[in-house]
């Protein structure tokens, strides 16, 4: 499994320079990236997180597992933020059907990514238009809007929450393409490609079979906010791509022996390696959950951040080696500063680094 995996790996590697070129279309036009979702299908990405029981690769299972998983969001974050946003949600959404949802459930949806439908999640709701869930006879029904739904129009399946008289469910559904999708009222000044818009539900029936668990499993720890480790190794992905950028760009002006530059781009370097021993660690503890669940939060929470403020340092420091031809609309350096900027608007840092200041202040640094 470790080879196989290891050869997954270098295959998403070497597609790398096409969906970079894609990217920079698709952010243009605003539109999906099918060509570099076709050849993630192609190498079996859309079943590459499932067990081994149900045909996938078990990326995730286990320490090896975890890194591999690690290593494959930062390859497609550093080919394209908007892919690696639309694959992690396709991976958010599998994990908890598989977590949360009974056995046959489960069964569907690895059937599903094997005939390569792409999955979403889809948890925002508009102010006044919240997803709800009400019984109609033998099923449900469902009446309102998501809002920041990426990958609208193109998934083909779905996971949602909506509100019913118990508390906030999740449920499984199934969308035909550019189905219900509103008039966008979202205009992202990054992460274009991603598609992220509306989508009414409102008069969707849903079956019985469809629910997810129970009311409140979509908030349970430690899954609920260690998840987020992903979308950081994507993230930090981006950051491989902006450093490379930044070399690049000093090398084809001839200045790579400026010790200004020279200094600005070691402090860039500097915050990539902190940030990747941070994910290195949250990706087993996430994965693995052999810790206690307000530890495992604590920590892929500072994580997070961490990898949050290396991306704005190097950001910075790359603007100020680059100038102004890191600014040049349509160049692969102006996208990545939009997606990255854009990408790290995560919710509730300050609360998330108060949460975790205060459990280290009770337990000390209790991983070392």
């Amino acid at each position: 499994m470790r080879s196989d995996r290891a050869d997954l790996l270098q295959a998403v590697k070497d597609i790398l320079p096409s969906i970079q070129e894609e990217a920079l279309e698709r952010d243009a036009n605003v539109a999906f990236p099918h060509a570099s979702f076709a050849r993630l299908t192609e190498l079996g990405l859309l079943t590459a997180t499932l067990p081994e029981h149900l045909g996938g690769r078990a990326f995730g299972y286990g320490e090896a597992g975890a890194d591999a998983l690690l290593q494959l969001f930062m390859l497609l974050g550093e080919g394209s933020l908007a892919v690696a946003r639309l694959y992690e949600a396709h991976v958010n959404a599998l994990q908890l059907i598989l977590r949360y949802g009974a056995g046959p459930l489960a069964a569907q949806a690895a059937r599903d990514a094997a005939e390569n439908h792409i999955f979403a999640l889809w948890v925002t709701d508009p102010p006044g238009k919240e997803l709800r869930l009400e019984r109609d006879g033998n099923g449900f029904v469902l009446s309102g809007i998501k809002d920041f739904c990426s990958g609208a129009g193109t998934a083909s399946r779905a996971l949602i929450t909506a509100a019913d008289a118990t508390g906030t469910r999740m449920l499984a559904v199934r969308l035909e393409p550019e189905s219900r999708v509103l008039p966008s009222r979202i205009k992202l000044g990054g992460m274009r490609a991603a598609v992220t818009g509306s989508v009414d539900f409102s008069g969707m029936a849903v079956a019985e079979c469809d629910l997810i668990g129970k009311a409140g499993d979509y908030l349970k720890e430690p899954v609920f906010s260690a998840g987020a480790w992903r979308g950081s190794a994507a993230a930090l992905g981006g950051l491989a791509a902006l450093l490379n950028l930044h070399r690049d760009g000093i090398r084809q002006r001839h200045r790579e022996h400026d010790p200004h530059q020279q200094t600005r781009f070691g402090q860039a370097v500097i915050a990539y390696e902190t940030s990747r021993l941070w994910m290195v660690q949250a990706a087993r503890l996430a994965c693995l959950e052999e810790d206690r669940p307000e530890a495992i939060v604590a920590y892929v929470n500072l994580a997070r951040l961490a990898v949050e403020a290396s991306c704005l340092e190097a950001l910075q420091l790359a603007q100020r080696s680059l100038g102004l031809f890191g600014f040049i609309a349509g160049s692969k350096a102006e996208l990545l500063y939009r997606d990255l900027a854009t990408y790290l608007r995560q919710p509730a840092p300050d609360e998330t680094l108060t949460k975790a200041a205060s459990y280290y202040f009770a337990t000390g640094l209790a991983w070392r």
